[in-house]
């Protein structure tokens, strides 16, 4: 095996893309400085250097090489959208009341709430100062988009996330809302600064929709039945924190009125007793929801690489193909 089919492919385009990704990693630092605030960089580069793929910016990147793009306002955009995900980390581990992310102290943990909440909003104030330098009204538009969507979807995660009535499509929706949103941007921005073609730019944007609504649908099941060492959580995470996700919305919709009790007690109003989890995963097998889930995210992927199918030929448009693969691989 040649060290190309040994690498994730991830890795491949971070290898392609490094010297772009290393000029936004300078851009970041650069641009994530305060004079008059030092509290500000400490608390960007905790969670900036905590390491994490960059797959977002890396997929801007893509887009616009793909596109045929030789200029330099690519890597604001991808600057841009990594202080934008940066920001929605920040306030999310404060919404959340989280103490850890990538198995490091989260930062309102180490500083305090008030920090993270105004950091993540000077990052926003970032992003958009770096948006406006490229000169594109399109651009501005669609990021500016994401960030609406982005929060909105987080808005209403917390009201459906325990609310047993949260039936596929507003989970859906909250999933196209805290991830799927900034995927879609991510690549739609780089056709745009490439001057890629309408069907070319809509073809990016619906590669980047599927493959974040498969990545966080991915997510979800492993909750159910990953390996804790590999995905950093503990199985079952999701239901102790009463998270209402695809696998256990599929076994309320089937379930009967002694088993709708049992969600009730334990996702609507939170009283969980010892053996809970365990038997909502006998639930969930009765009505083989985790095998429905994977299936779902497999049809994500797969509308992700059709997506591909009217953009340039290029080495770059094969890693994206097998990154949705790779995305749903790990369910296997």
């Amino acid at each position: 095996m040649n060290q190309s089919m040994a690498q994730k492919p991830h890795e491949q385009l971070a290898a392609t893309l490094s010297d772009e990704m290393d000029a936004v990693n300078t851009l970041i630092r650069t641009r994530m400085a305060s004079k008059h605030a030092p509290r500000i960089p400490e608390v960007t580069a905790h969670l900036v250097e905590a390491g994490g793929k960059r797959l977002r910016p890396m997929l801007t990147l893509a887009a616009a090489k793909m596109c045929g793009y030789d200029g330099e306002h690519h890597l604001k955009l991808a600057a841009t959208v990594e202080f934008i995900h940066t920001a929605t980390l920040l306030h999310d581990d404060v919404v959340d009341e989280s103490g850890q992310r990538r198995g490091r102290p989260t930062a309102n943990l180490l500083w305090d709430n008030k920090s993270s909440v105004l950091v993540g909003d000077y990052l926003f104030s970032r992003s958009f100062q770096l948006m406006v330098e490229t000169g594109s009204l399109q651009v501005l538009d669609i990021l500016a988009n994401a960030s609406a969507t982005i929060a909105e979807g987080e808005v209403l995660q917390m009201t459906a996330a325990q609310d047993l009535k949260t039936g596929e499509d507003i989970y859906l929706q909250v999933v196209r809302g805290k991830t799927a949103a900034l995927f879609s941007a991510a690549t739609e921005v780089g056709g745009v600064i490439a001057g890629a073609d309408d069907a070319q730019v809509k073809a990016l944007f619906d590669y980047g929709d599927a493959l974040g609504i498969a990545f966080q649908i991915a997510d979800d099941l492993l909750d159910y039945q990953g390996d804790a060492k590999a995905t950093g959580k503990n199985v079952g995470d999701d239901f102790r924190e009463r998270k209402l996700t695809l696998p256990v919305i599929k076994a309320v919709s089937q379930a009967t009125d002694e088993e709708r009790e049992f969600w009730k007690r334990t996702i609507e109003k939170g009283r969980q007793e010892d053996g809970d989890l365990e038997h909502a995963l006998e639930l969930m097998d009765k009505y083989g929801t985790l095998a429905a889930t994977r299936d779902d995210a497999h049809g994500w992927a797969n509308k992700a690489k059709d997506a591909l199918s009217v953009l340039p030929k290029h080495p770059i448009r094969q890693m994206l193909h097998d990154l949705a693969d790779y995305v749903v691989a790990r369910l296997n």
